[in-house]
This record gives C-alpha cells, structure tokens and sequence, in this order.
C-alpha cells in the first residue's frame, strides 16, 4: 500500500498539533474545522486544502482521518468515517456512551478498518521503559499503582474531569496490569458547574491482587503527572514533568523486620536512560505503519472499550455517591457485590435474580421483581414496579406510579410518563386466572408514553413514537407516530426529538428531514441531514 493520505477532522486546542505532526510526517492532505478562519489559516501554513466533513470523506484520494472533534462527537463522526470507508485515529475517549463505543469497535471490526485510540501516553518512551520493567519482572510482583493528572484548568462544561483527564491514566493502568479490574469505585467533588466533578479519586482492584487509584484535578495549585508503580522488589517513578534525564527512575527500597515491626530500607534512586522522542509522533507513526501494514494498532477500539467500561462504572460510582442496594443491605451483602454502580433507595427492593446495568437508580418504594433486566442508566421513579420477567433496556425513565407487568418489553430509550398503565390480559377478571393467557407488548426504542395513557396488552408501539397523555392504545402504533384520544389515533408525526414535524415533515429543533411513504416515516439521507455529526 502507498504511504497513507490523512486528514485531521478538529483543529482546535489539540488538533492543530496533530495537523503538525501529520504534515511533518509527509502525510497530512486536508483538514476540517468550524472555525473558518482557523481552517483558513492552517490551510495556508501547511499547504493543505480545507473542506467539509463530507467532502473530506467522500474523496477517494483520502485513506484515514483524524477525530479531534469534541469528545461528545466522537463516535458519531468515527462511524461516519468508517462507513466512508477510511480509518480512524480518533482522540480519546472513543465515545462518552460504552454502547456507542461497542458499536464504533464492531463497525471497524466488521469492515476490516484501522480503529485506534489517541491514548498518548503508551508511546511514551518512558511508559514503554515502565513496561518493560514490568513485563520482564526486573519490579517483582506488582502491589500497587497509582496515577495522578494535575493541572489549574483547561476546565470543561460538555465533559467531567474524570472523562477529560483520566483516561491517559487508566489505559497506562490497564496496560501494566494486564487486566480489567474486578472492582471499581469513585468519589469526586463539584465546585465550578453543576453536575460536573473538577475533583475526583478512582479506586481500583485487579483479580491477580494489585491495587490502584488515578487522581485527576482541574482544580490544584500547581502541574503534576506522575505514574508510580510499586512491586515486591522495586519501585518505578514515571514523572512526565522531569527533564528526560530523570523522567524515569527506580528505586529499590525494600523492608527489614525488627522483631515484629517492620523497618524500610531506602535505596538511592537510578535513572533509567531513555531515547528522547515526542511521544505525539511516536503515536502518529504508529498509526500510519497500522494503516500500511494492517497490524492491530496498541491502543485499538477494544482497548478503548476497556478504558470506556472503567469510566462508564467510575462514572457510575460517583453518580450513585456510595452506592446502596435496599434488597442487598437487608441480606447483608454491599451493593458492589450485587449490582455495582446501582443506587437503590433503601425502601424500595431488588429480588434476587435480577441485572441492573450501571448508573441505574431505583427510587422510594419501588419494587424490582425476580427475573427481570434493567439496563444502565435507568431512572425507576417513586413506586414503580417491574416484573416479573420484564426486559427494560438502557437509559429508560420510568416515571412515578407505573408498573411494567410480565409481557412488557421496553427498549433503549423509552420515556413513560406518570401513572401510565400497561395491562398483560385483555379480559381480565378478578376470580378467574389467566396468567398463561398474558400477552406481549413492545415498546420499541426512543419511544414516549405520556401521562395517564393505556397502552392495552398485545400491541406494538413503534420506535419514537409519542403516545399523549390520556390516550388509550388499542392497535399497533407506527415508528413515529403521534397518537391521542381514546382509542388512540394518529394526528400526526414526530421527530427523533420528540417535535411535533409540520407539513414540510422538518424537525423545528434539528432541521433534520423526514419523507413519507405508504404509511412509513424515515429520515431523508441530505447534506443537511449529514451534517448533524458536529465536529466542532
């Protein structure tokens, strides 16, 4: 294959030096950003033309690209590109959903793409010594790691700390390790915007028995990244801020006992002598000899996903705030053991043979059935109940006074507002049973039950349908539809968005476009269309 043709999509506070090491590298063709102006001026130092998302990946003479957008764009824009067919280097974190990096990494997968992973710091020449180290055992077995990311500023708004800072750390960790861990638990703390952590400490537990925190803050008076790992024999400092001659050093402390008190022994620190290299060039190499060669890069979509888990469960820690699990306190088992990263009011309660995904909350007098699945990020209101033998997929919002009876099958993404009734029998009487008479319902994804609505049992409501309050559904519901009365009919259509779309079926929020045909709503594949993965 030729030398690849690259080109960098988000030139901003990082991209622009990944448009200097790609052009240095003889490789960069193109660039892509919002800002006019900044493209313009890049364009001209490094002699490269500047267009749009879709021109660039619609140019046959471009076979990678860089994702520097934000990170909430990022699995967006790397599925646009794969389906462009190029290959990606995508800035971490891969995503800031673990399902939509699932589904970046099977994309690559599937088409046989390069997908890599911006996690810097295993091209650090000083990181590659550590593992090294490690991977010839010259530390013994490991004990202990920890990491700490310290800075005043750059703060973000779209992002926490932890998902802006952390993930260097935690890939470094896992990559030493040679694991996930089995155990995961955060703390943070939130001083500058709500809901966003400046603060926080993740905690973590490996099955071979080594032990690890990262330590990550915005907000601290003066700069520190300093990696250390401590094993049975010697101790391995990795401080990124030291002059290349002492970035790396060992120290083989070790311990004498005096009688029963153990007493340390302190060795004099020596540098490990390194090949001072730009780790940012090392990383772009590498991904370029990837494309060339069709090796597995060393921080592909997979190993992102491992990164991603260990924040979405963090992130599940630090949102549940000492998780607790009713069901589990009254059998005396600690939520982690059970449902880790799930908080559960103390009055409600969780059978046993029940999955909760992570970041679920299950709120005041609620009651999860045995046999039943809730996905992560669920919201579970006061007094709802789910199951038996209910599915509900992930980041559902269950509000207060609902129940979900045996038959029912929500998934991702469903909305049902307060008060609304699922039956499972079409002619129920009190004095007769008709349990083996239960009828399945499905509410497919996206889709929004208003308050006080009916929907009667054996019905299908379609994906991003919207049911109005009150209503009473009687017969299937398509893909979009907006229904109301009792028995519901359709009065129109609704956007992905949930916006009522008018005559010229365009979405007033998105300006995305819809066309119908015989019945059935669907997306109009335009440039505007296109253009709604921001890359901003």
């Amino acid at each position: 294959m030729r030398d690849p043709r690259v080109a960098v999509i988000g030139c901003g506070h990082w991209g622009k030096n990944l448009v200097r090491t790609f052009s240095e590298l003889g490789a960069l063709v193109a660039i892509v950003d919002p800002d006019a102006e900044n493209a313009a001026a890049l364009s001209a130092k490094y002699s490269v033309p500047y267009g749009s998302l879709e021109q660039i990946l619609a140019d046959p003479e471009i076979d990678a690209v860089v994702v520097a957008a934000p990170a909430k764009d990022h699995a967006a824009v790397t599925l646009q590109a794969l389906d462009a067919g190029k290959h990606v280097f995508v800035e971490k974190p891969l995503a800031l959903d673990l399902d939509d990096a699932r589904r970046v990494v099977a994309r690559a997968d599937e088409l046989n793409q390069t997908l890599m992973v911006g996690h810097l710091l295993q091209y650090h020449p000083a990181f590659l010594a550590v593992r090294q180290l490690v991977s010839d055992g010259a530390l013994g077995e490991l004990r202990y790691l920890y990491s700490n990311r310290l800075n005043l500023g750059r703060f973000r708004r779209e992002e926490n700390i932890l998902w802006s800072f952390a993930p260097h750390d935690l890939s470094m960790l896992l990559a030493l390790a040679g694991e996930s861990p089995d155990h995961v638990s955060a703390v943070g703390s939130t001083f500058l915007s709500e809901d966003v952590p400046d603060v926080t400490t993740t905690h973590m537990t490996f099955p071979s028995g080594p032990r690890a925190h990262v330590f990550v803050s915005w907000l601290h008076p003066f700069k520190e990244q300093r990696l250390v790992v401590v094993g049975s024999d010697a101790m391995a400092v990795f401080d990124d801020l030291a002059p290349w001659d002492s970035k790396l050093t060992i120290f083989e402390h070790g311990v004498t006992w005096d009688g029963l008190t153990p007493v340390p022994v302190r060795g004099e620190p020596v540098a490990v002598p390194l090949t001072e290299s730009e780790p940012l060039k090392l990383e772009c190499e590498h991904f370029l000899h990837c494309v060339r060669t069709g090796e597995t890069p060393r921080t592909d979509g997979h190993e992102g996903v491992r990164v991603l888990d260990v924040l979405a469960t963090a992130q599940a820690s630090l949102a549940a705030d000492a998780p607790v699990i009713g069901a589990a306190t009254r059998a005396a088992k600690t939520s982690s053991e059970v449902h880790p990263g799930v908080f559960v009011h103390e009055s409600a309660y969780v059978d046993e043979g029940v999955q909760i995904g992570a970041g679920t909350k299950v709120w005041h007098f609620s009651h999860v059935l045995s046999g039943s699945t809730v996905g992560e990020d669920c919201a579970l209101g006061q007094n709802v109940v789910i199951g038996p033998d209910v599915t509900v997929g992930d980041r559902c919002r269950i509000q207060n006074n609902v129940s979900v009876y045996a038959g029912v099958t929500l998934e991702d993404g469903v909305f049902c507002g307060p008060s609304c009734v699922f039956t499972n029998v079409y002619n129920p009487r009190a004095e007769v049973s008709r349990k083996d008479e239960f009828m399945t319902t499905l509410v497919r994804t996206g889709a929004t039950i208003g308050a006080n609505a009916t929907i009667v049992c054996g019905t299908e409501i379609g994906a991003y349908a919207f049911i109005g309050a009150g209503s009473t559904v009687t017969s299937d519901v398509a893909a979009h539809a907006l229904v109301v009365g009792s028995p519901a009919r359709q009065i129109g259509w609704m956007s992905h968005e949930g916006e009522r779309l008018g005559e010229d079926l365009t979405c007033p929020r998105t300006g995305q476009k819809y066309q119908e045909i015989d019945g059935v709503l669907s997306l109009v594949d335009t440039p505007e269309q296109s253009n709604s993965a921001k890359i901003g």
